[in-house]
């Protein structure tokens, strides 16, 4: 296993939110896990596993990363054929609604936590969404 496959499984884990990844390939193991600080180490068993603890990809400062705090379906909009609450560029201000997520048939709204412009809509409308997924990304 060469460090551009190595590289390649890091990403994959970056892109699926996953905290741990082992792969085995002609009797050599291969372990990779995100942690907060970078650490590499070999175990001493005959067969070689490398541990590559990767760090937590660090929010940018410049903009609200609003998350979802439940699992459910992100719908933009009020109903079908209405505007959406908000769109790329417009202004909004603490507590107001930006969209809806269902879950088990109840309509929660998600609200700005702070004032600032829509920099960008993260998901589409009728998307299923899991906890923590990005939203929204609101400029300060």
């Amino acid at each position: 296993m060469n460090e551009n496959e190595i590289r390649g499984y890091a990403q994959l884990m970056k892109e699926f939110g996953l905290t741990g990844l082992e792969i085995t390939e002609d009797n050599k193991s291969l372990r990779l896990e995100r942690a907060a600080s970078p650490v590499v180490r070999e175990a001493s068993n005959p067969d070689p596993v490398l541990t590559l603890t990767l760090p937590e990809p660090q929010e940018q400062k410049d903009y609200i990363s609003i998350k979802s705090p439940l699992v459910g379906v992100f719908y933009a909009s009020p109903a079908e054929n209405e505007e959406p609450y908000v769109a790329v560029g417009d202004t909004v201000k603490k507590g107001q609604t930006l969209c809806i997520i269902e879950a088990m048939k109840l309509m929660n709204e998600i609200t700005a936590e702070e004032e600032g412009a829509i920099l960008e809509i993260c998901v589409t409308n009728g998307q299923i969404v899991e906890c923590g997924t990005e939203l929204f990304r609101i400029k300060r």
